[in-house]
């Protein structure tokens, strides 16, 4: 990116390179950091707050010394990325209508793109978690790994601010965006299924919900659609119809690479 300079010339932005310098300063005052830190391009003025943002709740039911768990910092962190997500969005998608605009934001915020953007990071081996939830899976369930990276993105805000997050989205979150892009029917899955459905079986996609997790103010649903007594994607996301625009377009990839499997039912 190039800025204006007050003498007319054109300069190069520097803003990148001095983060750079921010985060080496703050590696130098510390004796090192954390491996997570570093796959996620930030590194905590207060670790505590990372810490935090690792604990599940249920460490904090079975371990009573421990002071708090991830729930507040998740709610933050739910918050603070659709600010961001949808400000990045409105300034690369200048000449979309709010229909495109929902579709690319639910892209990069469903329970499934977080859950993979958490991967991708290892999160899911730095999560404290009870010991029922560890027998139970939950280092590697969708919901887990999603919940927690809303937290610590919650932490990333209380610790270096808007910026500090918006360094995070573009590192781990935008190249989804701009890999999506690559295919003709990024915006609108859902209505491309239907009509691939309809053109080849004279019938719509079956949607069915599978799992329906967390409490009443934070459920998460797990959606497989079905299409001629096919599964062919499977979503997950914070509303039934955010689990079902993810199977949408998780099927529309499947079908992209010929790959689908017959349901068991």
């Amino acid at each position: 990116m190039w800025t204006r300079a007050g003498c007319g010339r054109s300069m190069p932005d520097i803003t990148p390179a001095l983060e750079r310098i921010d985060m080496i300063l703050r590696l130098g005052r510390r004796k090192s950091a954390r491996p997570l830190e570093r796959r996620l391009g930030y590194v905590f003025r207060d670790s505590a707050l990372l810490e935090t943002a690792l604990v599940h709740r249920s460490f904090r039911f079975e371990k009573r010394h421990a002071a708090a768990d991830n729930q507040r910092m998740e709610f933050l962190g739910d918050a603070v990325l659709g600010l961001v997500a949808g400000a990045r969005i409105y300034a690369l998608f200048p000449d979309q209508d709010e229909g495109a605009l929902t579709e690319h934001r639910s892209r990069v915020t469903s329970g499934r793109a977080l859950a993979r953007i958490a991967r991708g990071l290892d999160l899911g081996a730095e999560i404290r978690l009870g010991r029922g939830e560890e027998q139970s899976g939950g280092r590697s369930r969708d919901s887990v790994l999603a919940d927690t990276l809303e937290a610590v993105l919650g932490a990333v805000y209380l610790d270096g601010g808007l910026k500090a997050v918006e360094r995070v989205f573009d590192r781990h979150f935008t190249p989804l965006l701009e890999a999506a892009e690559a295919f003709p029917w990024a915006q609108n899955p859902k209505g491309t299924l239907q009509s691939l459905a309809q053109r080849a079986h004279r019938q719509p996609p079956v949607y069915r919900c599978v799992e329906v997790t967390g409490p009443a103010h934070d459920r998460r649903f797990v959606v497989e659609v079905l299409v001629a007594g096919m599964v062919i994607g499977r979503g997950s996301g914070k509303s039934r119809r955010e689990a079902e625009q993810e199977a949408a377009r998780e099927a529309m990839k499947g079908i992209s690479s010929g790959d689908a499997k017959r349901a068991d039912s």
